[in-house]
């Protein structure tokens, strides 16, 4: 029982590390928590007696895992319905979620992180969120160190072309206010002065009835598109700001039940992409943590 016991000390003390490396891997609280289950269970088998560093071996564990996890989650993301966007995760009590830095965990990083070979994102994942040195990364992902850079390179690349310099987290939040009135509202011009030209309205709903099955863009479409529910879905919605992914987003709820969640990516320019989880399942967790 005592070395049981050993194992569960240490595997309890870099759990939030795992936790941190799945979910940024895979995108989903959901996936992430059976998949760090899953490395607990292989840590009670393994021989530990041989393993010199267990927090390298549990993180090693963790990321090779996640990179074959990412294959099927990428098929079953083929056969969801409309647009998919990351599981939001709480982050008021972790504000990085046990890495060094807070760094790709916001849902507009994570969406773009998508793209990336799975290769390429479990790099990028160990250098910038938890500072790994490169001959580490190289040693986890089965590769050479000048790979792994160039890795590291190609996805920081991806994630900084496709991503506009974002606001202050006090502009972010004055602006989800702002918008949440508007669209309360139904002002089709006070929705146009806070979204940049390009913005994008992107509904995650896996089928759901009356959610968009596509991404609405441009200034004039969008606010037409937000003002044209505005009449019906807002009566007796009550909003709630709470702490998604290092940014504050609204859950809407109607008595006991949970509608969506909406968070606001912003820059200069105004607001940019507004991401509406529509999907109870993938809210839940932060559904019920209130600012």
């Amino acid at each position: 029982m005592g070395e049981l016991d050993d194992a569960a000390a240490i595997f309890t003390g870099v759990r939030p590390r795992l936790f941190g490396i799945a979910y940024r891997m895979l995108g989903s609280a959901s996936e992430a928590e059976d998949l760090v289950q899953d490395v607990w269970l292989r840590w009670q088998t393994t021989d530990r007696s041989v393993v010199k560093n267990p927090g390298a071996f549990l993180a090693t564990t963790t990321t090779r895992l996640a990179i074959n996890e990412l294959q099927s989650a990428r098929a079953r993301r083929e056969t969801y319905i409309g647009p998919w966007l990351p599981e939001p995760v709480d982050t008021s009590a972790d504000p990085f979620l046990g890495a060094e830095r807070g760094e790709a965990l916001e849902l507009a990083v994570l969406t773009l992180m998508e793209k990336l070979t799975p290769h390429e994102r479990a790099a990028y994942v160990l250098r910038e969120a938890f500072d790994y040195p490169y001959p580490q990364i190289a040693d986890i992902v089965q590769s050479t160190e000048p790979a792994v850079r160039q890795l590291v390179s190609r996805a920081r690349k991806h994630v900084a072309g496709e991503r506009k310099i974002p606001v202050p987290e006090t502009a972010q939040r004055r602006l989800l206010a702002a918008f949440l009135e508007a669209a309360r509202g139904g002002d089709l011009e006070a929705l146009e002065k806070l979204f940049a030209a390009d913005v994008a309205s992107v509904s995650d709903g896996n089928g759901a009835r009356q959610v968009s099955r596509t991404v609405v863009s441009g200034a004039a479409r969008v606010a037409k598109y937000i003002a044209a529910f505005s009449a019906w879905y807002w009566d007796g919605v009550d909003v709630r700001l709470v702490t998604a992914n290092g940014q504050t987003s609204a859950v809407m709820r109607r008595g006991d039940t949970v509608l969506g969640m909406v968070t606001v990516v912003a820059s200069e320019a105004g607001i940019e992409q507004l991401l509406w989880m529509m999907n109870p399942e993938k809210i839940a967790a932060v559904a019920g943590v209130t600012k």
